[in-house]
């Protein structure tokens, strides 16, 4: 990162909080939550406000612009048209592409027939995909162009998919988005109104340490999510969102939804790229945007970063993966001040958002005591929502005071229906599910990550946080992203291993990063065994991939 940029952007008025413009007070108490109807469909969150406002602008893709009207009679036509073909309730339609105003459309036309949605990660290898479909037990398979050969493959193997759909392009052996939309009869077509209770979305998690599972969203629970979240588009302004999450993410899933329900004009760029997103931020006049770790990073390295007008964006959410403090840091120095950061945390599994560390948060204020808190808070998460019951479990399940670690139990009315064809083996009794984090809560409620609870590192008997651990390396000026693990030792169990990705030009040695993590850490905190890469190995929203650093750490060497 460069620091020289440190102080920059213009500085602007505090953010407009308009209905539906921010996330929900996170400091609010939990309340009980209002009784939605048991016949619901997420497809209502476009058609309700195009009833409304058929002639407000609502999806921009590329040089493609659509009005609530438009998109609801292309989302129409194309649901028609697959009913003519014969796709039934229940049955799984996978889509593999990268974003577009089409594969939104199929997102809704599934949803609008009672189908069930299963965004696919169009990065996975070609074992993961079969293994993806295969489990979902899918049956028909939208696919861009550059997946072609992919999905015929699948389709070939036997794999699930009989049938093709071409998103943007015809085929010999598949149908065609266009051509559906043009053959179907959307002025006679009925959403089919479905259970609460029945799966909406199958989205598979990333498999960071194992295979994807595929997490069951309900009808219900993503209506929970976006109606606990924005208000419905009554025609007020509610500004532009700049989506760059693939929708095979839960972020991209709900903030489609969030953004057509509240009347956020949706802006898709097709994958991240930080000069496209800078580009784009001005000539649409975006508001709000998401961004993992490593895309915020990106755009302040951005060479154009300092010449952009990054005056509209009034808020600036990230999450999907740790945020480093350094990197927020810098962010809240160089972007306008009127730009109002949130770190969401949350889960697939359920349905989202958990806990959120709002605008106010960030802005570095105060008397020196309340700098340092919120400077000391930047390293956290938040607070939970208000629908949302967060408690930190010790080893047999009993909650632990502020302060502790231990692992990071949930309660929330939108946790996931269960695993496909598992259920769900986190479940805990009385509604509450075991996520696999450990955490602690500061003595104001805020929560702190303390890393995976399989990725703790045990030495000698005493528990090493691999997120404490990283912090502090962050903080080193010659490093640009860090991740700790535990190496195999033969003498103490385990011993910690940190692999250094170097900011461009830096060189630093071995035995300067053991020091600088003993002056501020245990001794027996400090890495042992330390691997310079080029890049860490990740997925698609920045989780570092630790599995395939393993190798590269054997053990009992370098100490």
């Amino acid at each position: 990162m460069n620091d020289a940029r440190r102080g920059c952007g213009p500085d602007g008025k505090p953010p407009d909080r308009k209905p539906g413009g921010t996330l929900p007070d996170a400091r609010a108490e939990p309340v009980e939550l209002p009784r939605i109807s048991n016949r619901v469909n997420i497809y209502d969150f476009l058609q309700i406000p195009a009833m409304m406002f058929p002639d407000q602008n609502i999806l921009v893709h590329d040089h493609t612009r659509l009005t609530y009207g438009g998109l609801m009679a292309r989302v129409n036509r194309l649901a028609a048209a697959l009913a003519e073909q014969g796709l039934a309730e229940g049955e799984r339609v996978a889509v593999l592409a990268t974003n577009s105003h089409r594969y939104v459309e199929a997102y809704l036309a599934i949803a609008a027939l009672g189908a069930v949605f299963v965004p696919l990660n169009y990065r996975a290898k070609r074992d993961e995909l079969r293994y993806m479909v295969e489990s979902a037990k899918v049956t028909t398979l939208f696919h861009g162009e550059r997946y072609r050969e992919a999905a015929e493959a699948l389709k070939n193997s036997g794999a699930g998919p009989g049938r093709l759909i071409a998103l943007d392009g015809g085929s010999e052996m598949a149908g065609c988005h266009e051509n559906l939309i043009a053959s179907g009869n959307g002025d006679d077509f009925t959403p089919r109104a479905v259970d609460e209770d029945q799966t909406a979305i199958l989205m598979y998690t990333s498999g960071t340490t194992s295979r994807p599972k595929g997490v069951n969203l309900t009808h219900g629970d993503f209506t929970l999510y976006v109606t606990n979240t924005v208000e419905m588009n009554d025609g007020a302004p509610r500004g532009a969102m700049l989506m760059v999450m693939p929708i095979y993410h839960i972020a991209g899933a709900t903030n489609i939804l969030t953004s057509l329900f509240s009347g956020r004009k949706l802006v898709l760029l097709d994958q991240f790229d930080a000069e496209n997103w800078l580009r784009t931020v001005p000539r649409e006049s975006i508001t709000h945007s998401f961004l993992v770790p490593t895309m915020l990073a990106q755009v302040l390295d951005h060479p154009a970063f300092n010449s952009t007008v990054l005056s509209s964006l009034e808020n600036l959410a990230y999450g999907g993966a740790p945020m480093p403090v350094p990197i927020i840091r810098t962010a809240i120095q160089c972007f306008p001040s009127s730009t109002g950061f949130v770190n969401a945390f949350g889960q697939t599994e359920t349905t989202s958002t958990l806990c959120v560390l709002g605008p106010e948060d960030h802005r570095l204020e105060g008397t020196k005591e309340e700098r340092a808190a919120k400077l000391r808070r930047l390293g956290s998460v938040g607070r939970p929502l208000p629908d949302v019951e967060i408690r930190i479990s010790g080893e047999n399940g009993e909650a632990l005071p502020s302060g502790e670690v231990g692992e990071i139990w949930v309660r929330t009315a939108r946790m996931m229906k269960g695993y496909e064809g598992m259920g769900d083996p986190t479940a805990r009794g009385e509604g509450w599910h075991a996520t696999g984090d450990m955490g602690y809560f500061d003595e104001a409620g805020y929560l702190f990550i303390a890393g995976r609870k399989d990725d703790m590192i045990i030495r000698g008997g005493e528990n090493i946080s691999p997120a404490e651990v990283e912090d502090v390396l962050y903080g080193h000026p010659a490093v640009e992203e860090v991740a700790v693990l535990g190496v195999p030792d033969t003498e103490w169990g385990q011993r910690v291993g940190a692999a250094i990705v170097l900011k461009p030009g830096h060189t630093v040695d071995a035995a300067e990063l053991r020091e600088y993590v003993h002056e501020r850490l245990s001794s027996f905190k400090q890495p042992e065994h330390i691997r310079v890469l080029s890049e860490l190995p990740k997925t698609a929203t920045g989780k570092v991939l630790k599995r395939e650093l393993q190798p590269l750490f054997p053990g009992e060497g370098d100490r």
